[in-house]
């Protein structure tokens, strides 16, 4: 393996532009889908998106958590297929295309002509097609952009064609009148998806009208409200409510007679002076219906008050006494329909939240208005005048405001109404109003014709569908979506628009004959026209012979497109020319495995899947569903270009990286379906997930160097089979931990849970870096042995190596930089780790010794809160601790395999286990209110009672037994919380033992000083000043120095004493003996020094004060020795030293080894050769020497 730099020199960003170029290099993506096509397919639909903008962070997200499935997939032996696809039709286009040439009205496009129209659209629809490559190839994402798919290509046209034609041949298309949100911006319809895409709070017009009773003899007036004026010319009926009581009031001051529903009465306005209405109630608007959004009002504040005392009652009405009444209508335009409008019509859509309880009805604008209508005979659907034309101005038939828009024309209305003495109230109110996505203009409620997919006759059966999928999160399947489902209305699936797939539909010039086309051949063969292209201009000519005869002329196409949530919602079948190719592709592997998008397609594109598949086929699109939720600014609100609310991707990215960014996203609440607010500091912050794994890489290959820099063996890892039968017990428990990671993983990519897998992997790459290599330093560094060193190394290599793999699909560039490096010790690895097989668990997990470490690292954690609350730090030893804890299992291991390691960390020189949980705790029991209360509900207080007086006594054989009956409800382990409160021994302060517990393990420190632990205290501090100045200078691990100290001051003997005595722990903890400097060589090479002075606590003793030197190794020769060799002639000795010391100990080191100990010198004219023995005639640093010579004293 290649030396690796540092955390912090290690750019992210080039990195991974790096990894980029070498996954060009080897085709890495096709090379994927070359290697897994034989394997067993994996469909993935991927969303079209609209290629007129550019790519921002939804789609990002979007895209990476497709991205991780489908790597995740193709790991597991799938063959998964990525096109990218666009959405070339449709409003966004043309909206374009619209501004570009200043074209305001369909006139304007008849008059350029269709066919120049539509190859302008055609000419942008691929305009940001490279930029989209660019960032969504940088964000790591693996898909083919070359054999893309477009809805508007021939091929996929056709499609659309066939699966229209399916449903015809169901019975489930119809022609009829539907009154939809419609853009006059835009001169369309819209679905109701997109007409809640953008609201603004506004002030309308919010007024009360009259309408004179024929016949009544008081002369009465049913009183309606509106929020809509430009609707009142189109007035044909009031709707009221059979079930609510209405009043017949007289207004006190003008004798004026209205009729209102009685608990509408305070909405009359009061005709009091401004001093005595002063004060007056302002009363809140509730929500109106959304499909009264023209006629009502929704979050709205009035601006006026209103007083019930001005009017005196004259009698009380059912609203069923109400029904037929004749009314005088309040304009004229309209009066053929006399005969059976301007009457009193009834519904249940009549609320008393709001207005007067009397709606007026303007069938052509207004949904409820218009089904009421129609069920009511007061016009057939197939009669209706519609007096606004498609640009939102009033039809010629409305002479007076004829050519006007009709918001524009609102206060001229109201003046008109106010003109002929019917205009009740006059006020204004502020609202939240639907405006159109593209031309940000409001919308109006408008009838138009269009062809629908019966959706209702198909609801159970859509129902049953979504029973069939897995959606996550579930509870968005489970309400949004079924609700939706439940309340689904037919879909019109016809625009009048120029730029789209159009309606294969030929019908007679009577209508009495239609044909539904389902492919080109069929066009073709019915009409005997060649066909290339299925776009309006190009089919529009195109006539089929009449069945009846030549008397009966020929069939012409509708002028209509399709919508464009039409074609996405036949993506499935188009995007592969299903029928007409690729029909056994299709049918062994539909519906689909797997969809993702944000949650706003629960009435987009997931809707039309569901709807077309269970038309079609009977049973969903897909079969697994992740949807996300909204990316806003870091203030919450929506990200936008024009304010520059957001930093952009490119930018981020180019900052941080596209796996911080990944990672960011998908370790968000906007996986779950939340929004998540964007803070580029976030992702800045994922470095805390990607430093400690960098760290401990780094560690093993930086001791796997140091085996070849000492010469010992150049780094093999042990097989994985060899590595479970190992005896240390961190590598068993971290080859367990790493089972359980890929389980874990494996289990949670298996739901589609993307959010669960980065905190877990967090807390197992902190476990690794704080509780393996920490612990394991020793080992990793070689101090335990050659053996056991690479049994170590292999272990972390291993795990690494696995969790690399493991997190591919997730962070595929720095895995991908990992990888490369571990693949170069492991002879016929993958090219790429993206090639490699999804980890199995193939290793037994030790769930006993895994649940001890867990337990040992709580034991740390409650030890270190203890010293910190008493001001002890780590470097002053602690007599004993006590682990009080019933679990004889975990004090065995507490106290036998991992006795050391809790030692050494804790500095505790003895652990004592304790099985008996009364001896320093008394036990106390709480009921987990999180798992309890929504299962026992009402009993909870009755259980939770009983629960909290359990005794000493009852709680250990609850723990024994692990189950117990409360209140006749059984409890288990899980539903009881165990706490254990310190019980501090009678004869001791808290100053001398305390103890600390999480309600589990309890801890008990003995705080009281023990001079015998002294001089490990001091030794333990020195180490460290050491240490840190070995990381001050900039050395490496792989770095070989000699360490040196001088004491100090007058009390040298102290440190000297302290150093002899805990020499073998120094030695220990530094690898090499800590020299006296007397030992220094006069020629040695310092490279730092500092002067430390170690504060004591012992009361008695001055504080100690040394310099540490950190030098080159020096060799140490036996000059009598090497005299020897040349029969006393010291010159020659003398020539041989200066040639030795001028070579790197390094080399001399290799050379040594590679001759068993022993190097011959012949590199001197007319210089005896002579055999050199290490440790006889020289030694290759200054410690070795030292060490030498005190094992020959001691021996």
């Amino acid at each position: 393996m290649e030396d690796v730099c540092e955390g912090k020199d290690f750019s992210f960003p080039k990195q991974e532009e790096s990894i980029l170029r070498f996954w060009s290099s080897i085709r890495a993506f096709e090379t994927q889908l070359k290697r897994t096509e034989a394997m067993p397919e994996y469909i993935f639909y991927d969303g079209p998106p609209f290629a007129t903008g550019l790519p921002h962070y939804g789609h990002i997200l979007a895209g990476t958590i497709k991205d991780v499935v489908t790597r995740y997939q193709s790991m597991n032996g799938r063959h998964v297929t990525r096109r990218f696809g666009w959405d070339c039709h449709g409003l966004p286009v043309e909206f374009e295309i619209d501004k570009k040439l200043g074209i305001r009205s369909r006139d304007d496009v008849l008059a350029m002509g269709i066919a120049a129209y539509n190859e302008e659209c055609r000419s942008i629809v691929t305009r940001y097609v490279n930029e989209w490559e660019q960032v969504i190839t940088r964000t790591g994402r693996w898909i083919d952009f070359k054999d893309d798919y477009k809805t508007m290509d021939l091929n996929f046209m056709e499609s659309v064609w066939w699966v229209f034609a399916q449903l015809w041949k169901k019975d489930l298309v119809y022609r009829g009148f539907k009154v939809m949100p419609y853009s006059t911006g835009c001169r369309t319809p819209l679905s109701n998806t997109e007409a809640g895409m953008k609201y603004k709070d506004v002030s309308d017009p919010a007024i009360m009208v009259s309408f004179p009773i024929v016949g009544d003899p008081d002369n009465a007036a049913l009183v309606a409200w509106t929020t809509t004026p430009w609707t009142l010319p189109s007035n044909l009926a009031l709707c009221v409510n059979t079930d609510f009581v209405y009043v017949k009031v007289q207004e006190k001051t003008s004798g004026a007679i209205y009729i209102v529903a009685e608990s509408r009465l305070s909405q009359l306005p009061s005709k009091k002076s401004k001093s005595e209405s002063a004060g007056a109630v302002v009363p809140p608007q509730d929500k109106s219906s959304a499909n009264s959004k023209s006629k009502g009002t929704a979050n709205s504040k009035t601006k006026s008050g209103v007083d019930a005392g001005s009017y005196q009652l004259v009698e009380k009405l059912t609203g069923a006494s109400l029904v037929g009444l004749k009314y005088v209508p309040l304009f004229d335009y309209f009066l053929k329909y006399s005969e059976t409008a301007f009457r009193v019509i009834a519904d249940g859509y009549v609320t008393d939240d709001s207005g007067t309880g009397v709606v007026h009805c303007a069938p052509a604008f207004g949904e409820d208005d218009y089904r009421v209508c129609v069920s009511s005979g007061i016009i057939k659907d197939v009669d209706l005048f519609v007096a606004v034309d498609a640009d939102g101005c009033f039809t010629k038939e409305v002479s007076d405001f004829s050519g006007r828009y009709v918001k524009d024309a609102d206060k001229d209305i109201i003046n008109a109404v106010k003109a002929k003495g019917r205009l009740v109230d006059n006020k204004s109110m502020v609202h939240s109003y639907p405006f159109c996505w593209r031309s940000d203009t409001p919308l109006i409620y408008r009838a138009v014709t269009s062809w629908f997919v019966s959706v209702e006759k198909i609801k159970e059966q859509l129902l049953e569908s979504n029973k069939q999928t897995h959606w996550i999160p579930e509870y968005v399947k489970e309400k949004r979506f079924h609700n939706w489902l439940e309340n689904a209305r037919d879909w019109a699936v016809s625009r009048t628009r120029f730029w789209g797939t159009p309606l294969p539909i030929w019908v007679s010039e009577d209508f009495i004959e239609k044909r539904v086309i389902g492919s080109i051949s069929e066009l073709e063969k019915l009409s005997g026209a060649k066909v290339t292209d299925l776009h309006r201009h190009n089919i529009d000519h195109i006539t089929i012979p009449s069945e009846r005869g030549p008397e009966f002329g020929v069939l012409r196409r509708v002028d209509d497109v399709f919508d464009c949530w039409f074609e996405s919602g036949s993506m499935p079948y188009a995007y592969i020319h299903y029928p007409f190719e690729n029909a056994e592709l299709f049918e062994k592997n539909f519906p689909g495995h797997f969809v993702a998008e944000g949650i706003d397609q629960t009435r987009g594109w997931f809707y039309t899947l569901m709807v077309l598949s269970t038309a079609l086929f009977g049973k969903p699109a897909f079969r697994n569903l992740i949807c996300n939720g909204l990316v806003l600014d870091e203030h919450g609100k929506k990200m936008s270009k024009s304010l520059k609310n957001y930093p952009s991707p490119t930018e981020v990215i180019g900052d941080y990286g596209a796996d911080a960014l990944r990672l960011y996203l998908v370790n968000s609440p906007v996986v779950r379906a939340e929004n998540l607010q964007f803070k580029k500091n976030g992702v800045y912050n994922v470095k805390d997930v990607f430093l400690p794994w960098y760290n401990a890489y780094r560690f093993l290959v930086q001791n796997a160097k140091r085996l070849e820099v000492e010469g010992l063996t150049s780094f093999v890892p042990v097989d994985y089979e060899a590595l479970q039968n190992s005896s240390n017990v961190l590598d068993q428990w971290i080859n367990s931990a790493t089972e359980s990671l890929i389980q874990f993983v494996r289990q949670e990519m298996d739901a589609y849970r993307l959010y669960t897998v980065i905190p877990y992997l967090l807390k197992f790459i902190d476990n690794l870096t704080n509780i393996y290599v920490r612990f394991n330093r020793k080992r990793l560094k070689g101090r335990t042995g050659e053996e056991d060193c690479i049994m170590s190394l292999s272990t972390l290599y291993h795990v690494l190596l696995t969790t690399c793999k493991v997190m591919a699909p997730f962070t595929p560039f720095f895995t991908e930089v990992l990888y490369q490096n571990l693949r170069k010790v492991s002879d016929g690895s993958e090219e790429s780790v993206h090639y490699c097989n999804f980890p199995s668990t193939l290793g037994k997990r030790d769930k006993r010794i895994e649940q001890s470490v867990t337990r040992m690292m709580t034991v740390i954690d409650l030890v270190r809160n203890i010293r910190e609350r008493h001001s002890k730090p780590l470097k002053t030893p602690l007599k004993e601790m006590i682990v009080v804890h019933p679990d004889s299992d975990f004090l065995e291991d507490i106290t036998g395999k991992l006795r050391e390691y809790v030692m050494e960390e804790l500095n505790a020189k003895l652990v004592v286990p304790c099985n008996d949980p009364l001896k320093y705790a008394s036990l106390r029991a709480e009921p987990d209110f999180s798992v309890l209360g929504k299962r026992l509900g009402k009993a909870m207080a009755a259980v939770a009672k009983e629960v909290k007086a359990m005794s000493q006594a009852d709680i250990l054989l609850f723990e024994q037994s692990g189950e117990a009956t409360f209140s006749g409800h059984c409890l288990k382990q899980n539903d009881i919380k165990i706490l254990r409160e310190f019980k501090r021994p009678a004869d001791s302060t808290e100053k001398e033992i305390d103890a600390a517990g999480d309600g589990d393990v309890l801890v008990v420190l003995d705080l009281r000083a023990d001079e015998s632990l002294f001089d490990a205290g001091i030794a333990r501090e020195v180490v460290s000043r050491i240490q840190k100045l070995r990381k001050k200078a900039g050395l490496d691990l792989t770095d070989v120095v000699e360490v040196y100290y001088e004491p100090l001051g007058k009390d040298k003997n102290i440190l000297e004493k302290i150093v002899e005595s805990q020499e073998e722990y120094i030695k220990d903890a530094l690898g090499s003996p800590l020299l006296h400097q007397t030992y220094t060589p006069a020629d040695a090479v310092i490279l730092c020094q500092e002067e430390f002075q170690v504060l004591l606590s012992h009361e008695e003793l001055p504080n100690v004060s040394f310099v540490i030197s950190i030098a080159k190794p020096a060799l140490v020769f036996d000059t009598e020795a090497i005299v020897a060799l040349y029969s006393g002639d010291k010159k020659l000795a003398d020539n041989l030293q200066t040639y030795l010391s001028s070579r790197e100990v390094s080399n001399l080191k290799l050379e040594f080894q590679g001759g068993n100990g022993k190097i011959k010198v012949d590199c001197f004219q007319n210089q005896p050769v002579v055999e050199l023995e290490l440790e006889k005639h020289v030694f290759l640093s200054v410690a070795d020497s030292y060490l030498r010579r005190k094992e020959l004293l001691n021996y």
